[in-house]
């Protein structure tokens, strides 16, 4: 059996170089590309082997926990069918135990899977130039790519059962952001050490706690063991265990898919939907999906969104010109579009027109209709924010300073959406209809807008004073108050974020008539 499942794994493999002449291109384009970049990565794991062990034990942790979860988060986003799912198999009577087995040992054979073997043999190298004995070394490669083996199956397997008709482009998308907000971050921090000094100590503590995780367990023994570091057992149990745990998950998802009926396909049902089809069936889901169309396809949102690196990069200018140091100009952008971000939603409800009467004679709760507004600005702000920081904090080059940063941005960006959520509702101002153009703003007879924009303004940046003065203080006197201005700063924007939608929701609900009457007059 395990020999005519490897033919037939061999086969499709092959089989993926056969079709139309399109599809031959792309795939050869795409194993070219991918050669390229093992190549790249083999050549740069190399570079290692003259750098000071702890160096070179951080890269390869980090690198290789990265990898690892890939292989865990991949499979769950993407729509790809699974060539070794255990339902393919189930018309010849095969016993479970035995086929669970051959599909996970089988499933060694991919392309992914192969790159990581070649950057593995890298790291045999590199710890062979640090003195690291090659079964020690052999060992800790063979245990990663295993690791990275058996996630992938066990996330094939739970996506085949519960997540194939609610994976898109959407939700693809919202892994880029989820990649982009955790690798870009990571990547500048490292780019910005000086490697062939001492591991900052910081750094060594995240290796310290990856070493002892399922993801980087493996990819750290070696270096452990070399080093006659007792938590060298610690990861090599972690990472027999964690294999020896995915291969009993596999072997139930085997059994499952093979006793239980396959659910009726829902997919075409909710093709062609969008984020409709991303978002919980709920209304808060359904009001975010609709806000996210709104703030990505309307012209008077994306110009609002415009206005938010605008807005920061103006604020550079002055500044050099005044002669403040670049070092300290550096971090202002990121608080400014912090407050701006937050700033956007003070008016969301205007935007909606007479779409608004949907809300209110459904009786959507209010808390359902703050919160699902909220979701464009978090999932445009919170990646933004997690680059930027670490930016401008390598254009500062005090990397202490980055929890400041963190918790004042944290603040004003947390502090403005609370506020925006009550002004929206309580104070909604007239602006420019659907299809009109953005800079076009009707006439108005009050100071109702310029009140409502300037108290979410003005208030954020009051409720964050506290915030701003403790990062003043790391940042010209006491370093350790940086780390009081980032829980400082999450504990004030988080609790003015909760208060602002418990309020907004309160008078969302009680004024229904008030509401509709000024979406009928605008």
């Amino acid at each position: 059996m395990a020999a005519h499942v490897l033919r037939l794994r061999l086969a499709l493999l092959v089989g993926a170089l056969r079709g139309d002449a399109r599809h031959v291109a792309r795939t050869i384009a795409g194993l070219v590309l991918l050669t390229a970049a093992t190549v790249l990565g083999f050549w740069a794991l190399l570079t290692l082997r003259d750098v000071p062990t702890e160096t070179a034990e951080a890269v390869i942790v980090f690198g290789g926990a990265a990898v690892t979860g890939g292989f865990a988060l991949a499979p769950l986003i993407a729509s790809a069918d699974d060539p070794l799912d255990p339902r393919r198999f189930a018309t010849f009577g095969l016993p479970r135990g035995p086929l669970a087995a051959v599909t996970a040992v089988v499933g060694l054979v991919s392309v992914p899977l192969a790159v990581v073997a070649a950057l593995a043999v890298a790291g045999v190298v590199v710890w062979d130039a640090h003195g690291v004995a090659l079964p020690v070394s052999v060992i800790g490669a063979l245990l990663g790519v295993a690791t990275c083996a058996m996630l992938a199956r066990v996330s094939m397997g739970l996506a085949a059962m519960f997540l194939r008709e609610r994976r898109s482009r959407e939700l693809s998308g919202l892994f880029v952001i989820a990649v982009l907000v955790v690798v870009v971050p990571v990547g500048v921090f490292l780019t910005s050490l000086e490697w062939r000094r001492a591991v900052p100590t910081q750094l060594s503590e995240a290796v310290d706690i990856l070493a002892v995780t399922p993801l980087g367990a493996p990819w750290a023994l070696p270096a452990r063991v070399a080093a006659g570091d007792p938590a060298a057992w610690q990861s090599l149990l972690v990472a027999l265990g964690t294999i020896a745990g995915l291969g009993l998950v596999w072997w139930w998802i085997v059994e499952r898919m093979l006793t239980t009926t396959e659910r009726p396909m829902s997919g075409r049902a909710r093709g062609g939907l969008g984020w409709f089809g991303v978002a919980p069936g709920t209304p808060g889901g359904a009001i975010a999906a609709r806000s996210m169309l709104y703030w990505f396809r309307d012209r008077r949102h994306l110009v609002n969104l415009l206005v938010v690196p605008v807005a920061a990069a103006v604020t550079v200018v002055p500044l050099l010109i005044a002669g403040v140091p670049p070092e300290i100009v550096a971090l202002v952008p990121v608080p400014f579009a912090a407050l701006f971000l937050g700033w956007l939603p003070h008016n969301d409800l205007a935007y909606d027109s007479t779409a608004l009467w949907m809300h209110i004679a459904s009786a959507t709760r209010g808390i359902a209709d703050r919160l699902g507004r909220l979701v464009p600005v978090l999932l445009v702000g919170v990646p933004l924010l997690a680059v930027a920081v670490p930016v401008a904090i390598s254009f500062h080059g005090r990397w202490a300073m980055l929890p400041a940063l963190a918790g004042v941005s944290v603040c004003l960006f947390l502090s403005g959406l609370g506020l925006s959520s009550i002004s929206s509702v309580a104070a909604p101002y007239a602006v420019s209809r659907p299809g009109e153009s953005p800079f076009q703003h009707p006439q108005r007879t009050g100071a109702g807008g310029a009140i409502s924009q300037g108290v979410v303004m003005i208030g954020a940046i009051i409720l964050s004073a506290p915030t701003l003065w403790w990062a003043w203080i790391a940042l010209t006197d006491d370093i350790a108050a940086a780390e009081t201005a980032l829980w400082g700063g999450l504990a004030i924007g988080g609790g003015v974020l909760v208060v602002g939608l418990i309020v907004g929701s309160a008078v969302f609900e009680r004024s229904g008539g008030r509401l509709m009457e000024f979406a009928e007059s605008t």
